[in-house]
């Protein structure tokens, strides 16, 4: 009986080691991953401090640059396919704009360029010459060849006798032209002020109430005729 009883606490305390070799096991290779991840931890914060440091000594608009020089060479690389394939680059992008980004674009530009209306001639006057400014595209070449002639009268003083012998070339008489046959194409289709008549019938009794006269007369006038002559002459019914 004393063998049996030897026996079994042996195999007691065999099992009791195996289980803490286990445990010790086990609480080694959590500490290992802990590890691993402590120190996998500490090299993505360096990274990305790195990264924070290199970010904050760019300029302050480099995100704004960078996508806009990704979307430069995106445009060339398409005009490039688009060339290659002889298609037309500006009807390709139109067939690619989904009709709620071209509505986007033009609130946006709405909102950018708000059409102030008349509030004077003034302004109306500042606004054509902020318009006709801005489609001068400078002539660089004939700039150049201008400068070269001139020498150094090209910036006169008191002496210069350059003035009033500069002759401007054919394509910009051309220019001038086209641009005034367009102003006047334009004033052309400007709704011109009605003249009062003061002979006309008074039938209103405000400025908005005879437009809605107006329109009543254009659309209902000739089913009303005859009630109207009527009314006039006192025989109404």
């Amino acid at each position: 009986m004393a063998s049996c009883f030897e026996v079994s606490a042996s195999v007691s305390d065999e099992q009791t080691e195996s289980a803490a070799s286990q445990k010790r096991e086990e609480r080694l290779r959590k500490f290992r991953e802990l590890h691993f991840k402590r120190n996998e931890a500490r090299n993505l914060n360096h990274k990305e401090v790195v990264e924070e440091d290199k970010r904050l000594k760019l300029p302050t608009n480099w995100e704004a640059k960078k996508a806009r020089l990704e979307w430069e060479l995106m445009t060339d690389e398409k005009k490039k396919e688009c060339a290659a394939k002889g298609e037309d680059y500006d009807r390709v992008k139109l067939l690619e704009i989904s009709a709620e980004d071209a509505e986007r674009w033009e609130r946006k530009k709405k909102k950018k360029n708000p059409d102030p209306g008349f509030s004077g001639y003034a302004e109306a006057q500042l606004r054509q010459y902020q318009r006709l400014t801005k489609q001068i595209k400078p002539d660089m070449d004939g700039y150049e060849r201008q400068r070269e002639q001139c020498g150094e009268d090209f910036h006169p003083t008191s002496n210069s006798l350059i003035h009033g012998t500069h002759v401007p070339s054919k394509e910009g008489i051309d220019r001038m032209v086209e641009d005034v046959e367009k102003q006047i194409e334009k004033r052309a289709k400007y709704s011109r002020r009605r003249a009062y008549n003061d002979d006309a019938d008074i039938d209103y009794i405000n400025e908005r109430n005879a437009k809605f006269n107006k329109k009543a007369e254009r659309f209902y006038g000739k089913y009303t005729a005859e009630i109207k002559q009527n009314l006039e002459r006192g025989t109404a019914v």
